[in-house]
């Protein structure tokens, strides 16, 4: 699968999420383990609070990122249930992708009253 198509199984999957628990007002925890759940029911590879060492002039630093989910070695998503959507979630997507080498991240807020608002995407090189 390509990450375009692997971005599409997501946004299916996060909309079933969203709507099965009856949208906004849940923890992010939730939601995230609601989606990784929806993910693996589809057969997609889900790996939950990856960690990715970050090097800063050759040197590895002993404080690693943490992404919420990267599905199938391709596609970071990020997810968030807040109210107060803030654009540096874009731009923290961004950051991981040029460290991680990958070229698409999704941003999930599922904070939002329709989740159609709550989806944003952040490619890099793609």
């Amino acid at each position: 699968m390509t990450e375009n198509e692997v971005s599409g199984v997501i946004l299916d999957c996060a909309i079933e999420v969203h709507r099965t628990l009856g949208g906004p007002g849940l923890l992010e925890s939730v939601y995230e383990e609601a989606l990784v759940w929806e993910l693996t029911q589809r057969g997609l590879q889900v790996a939950r609070q990856a960690s990715l060492p970050v090097r800063y002039k050759g040197f590895i630093l002993a404080t690693p990122l943490r992404l919420d989910l990267v599905v199938e070695s391709k596609v970071i998503v990020e997810c968030k249930a807040t109210t107060e959507y803030n654009p540096v979630f874009e731009a923290q997507a961004l950051t991981y992708l040029r460290v991680s080498g990958l070229k698409l991240a999704l941003v999930i807020n599922f904070g939002e009253l329709l989740l159609k608002d709550g989806f944003h995407r952040v490619a890099n090189k793609l």
